[in-house]
């Protein structure tokens, strides 16, 4: 388990930080205006022009929480693709993706494949119902044939038979 110093910043906000198993020191200062700083000392470091500092909008802050969050739902479900007889895959929706704001339930279903989970904001919802909205950054998981996985994936991406829309 990893230690997490918290110190309260008056005026400021509030730092919590940590050295990684390899020495690093890593650190997060959450400011009350809403911003935060992303700070990195190399390991074995003692002088401040070796530390690193990213300031993250509210948003930005969100969405590195939520890549790291997401990074351990991803890894969980990859030790699902071990099953045997068992092909499993997800893929992650961006923007640009025809299913993007619209509902699961207007992806055209594969014989042989079952949606078996959307994962948005870090939560994995699922067997979803078909009114659920899929978002850009949502990761839709599906069981089935390879080749019917992929032709449902196909269908997020560009629509019906490469269509704009579902």
């Amino acid at each position: 388990m990893v230690d997490v110093r918290r110190v309260t910043l008056p005026g400021v906000g509030v730092l919590h930080s940590f050295t990684t198993a390899d020495g690093a020191e890593l650190a997060v200062v959450a400011h009350r205006t809403g911003t935060s700083d992303l700070v990195s000392r190399p390991a074995g470091s003692r002088h401040d022009d070796e530390t690193v500092t990213v300031r993250l909008e509210e948003d930005e802050a969100r969405t590195l929480a939520e890549l790291l969050g997401g990074t351990r739902i991803v890894e969980s479900i990859a030790e699902l693709d071990e099953l045997p007889g068992v092909p499993i895959d997800w893929v992650t929706i961006d923007d640009a993706d025809a299913i993007a704001g619209r509902a699961i339930g207007e992806v055209p279903v594969a014989p042989g494949v079952a949606i078996v989970a959307v994962v948005h904001d870090d939560h994995a919802h699922p067997s979803p119902a078909a009114d659920f909205v899929v978002q850009a950054g949502d990761t839709i998981v599906a069981v089935g044939p390879t080749d019917g996985i992929a032709a449902v994936f196909r269908a997020v991406h560009e629509g019906v038979g490469g269509d704009a829309e579902p």
